[in-house]
């Protein structure tokens, strides 16, 4: 069978299914969001000046960024769900949070003495940031990868990738509420790490989860 009969031929089959794809994505979006926040506020809950901290730059730019990507991810995912998908100009949001972090880390870099910058890429809560953003996007994953078995992704590896993305992102913007290192630095670094990691386990497991 050719590639393209082929592609045809998961569309179809695809479309015979019972829920509709778009349906399914929304349903696994309000889902991997019930599911991270659950695990949230059980396991962490928001820092005591969470509300305070709405006023300070620093603090509402971790989820600017955290948003950012799980937004634009969330969109690639969906459009690389269906056969033949190839995510287009979608890959190209991809690199809106990282040039948001960039551009954040230069202006901190330029604001805060160079004396303190090794102080703030560490900070106070490294560790429990890469153990808390993969557990708390550990359901949402899961809830995406099913959500990509429901879709017949023909870049399987790729599609896991981006949920973990997704997922990461979304375990990332909860954690912000609780974590004490507000400094760009720190994200970039141990926000980008943990993320990483659960785009790492999406691309191992897609292929597994998601084959069609």
């Amino acid at each position: 069978m050719k590639t393209d009969d082929l592609i045809r031929a998961m569309a179809a089959d695809t479309g015979r299914r019972s829920m509709p794809m778009d349906t399914a994505w929304r349903l696994a979006g309000v889902l991997a969001f019930v599911l991270a926040g659950a695990v949230f506020l059980v396991a962490l809950g928001p820092r005591p000046d969470a509300l305070a901290s709405l006023e300070t730059a620093r603090f509402v730019f971790k989820f600017v960024v955290t948003l950012a990507l799980v937004a634009s991810a969330f969109a690639l995912v969906r459009a690389l769900a269906r056969p033949g998908g190839g995510g287009g100009s979608l890959l190209a949001w991809l690199a809106v949070p990282p040039l948001l972090l960039v551009v954040a880390v230069a202006l901190e870099l330029f604001a805060v003495p160079a004396s303190e910058w090794m102080t703030r890429l560490v900070g106070v809560n490294s560790q429990v940031c890469l153990t808390f953003i993969p557990l708390i996007g550990a359901a949402p994953l899961g809830v995406f990868l099913l959500a990509l078995r429901h879709g017949a992704p023909t870049r399987p590896r790729l599609s896991g990738a981006v949920a973990g993305l997704v997922a990461g992102g979304l375990a990332a913007a909860f954690y912000a509420a609780h974590c004490p290192d507000d400094s760009p630095l720190f994200v970039a670094t141990w926000y980008s790490l943990a993320i990483a990691g659960l785009a790492a386990v999406g691309a191992l497991a897609a292929p597994l989860v998601a084959r069609w």
